[in-house]
């Protein structure tokens, strides 16, 4: 497990060991694999998480950089493949280095996916 892996070029997704796509090196520890990507195809949890940092932008004085470091997702319904999905996040708790927000995700007809709740490392901009 000691081998060197190196950065593939911007905006390529690496290949490690036997031709699998594995997208990061904690991928590969993990022996997980892609197995199939592409347009439109993201993740509940990357939405919801971008969320409830978009939400972290509104507070004042202003987040300037905000990294989730503890996340927890429920997922209620499941999506329908191609379906919109809305995410709206709300922050919960805002301190001077650490915030909490929480976030629902619905589909188009207001049916609720997903709920998911973080904790962010937040530097802001000096008063």
């Amino acid at each position: 497990m000691n081998r060197k892996v190196t950065s593939p070029p911007r905006g390529e997704v690496p290949r490690i060991g036997g031709g699998d796509n594995a997208p990061s090196r904690a991928w590969e520890w993990l022996g997980l694999r892609l197995v199939e990507t592409g347009e439109g195809t993201g993740m509940i949890s990357t939405l919801a998480d971008s969320a409830m940092g978009r939400s972290l932008r509104t507070l004042s004085p202003a987040v300037v950089r905000a990294m989730s470091f503890d996340l927890k997702l429920n997922f209620i319904n499941a999506a329908k493949v191609g379906e919109t999905l809305r995410a709206t996040g709300h922050v919960i708790h805002a301190g001077r280095r650490t915030a909490v927000a929480e976030c629902r995700v619905e589909g188009g007809d207001g049916r609720l996916v997903a709920t998911a709740s973080a904790t962010f490392a937040v530097t802001r901009e000096k008063e």
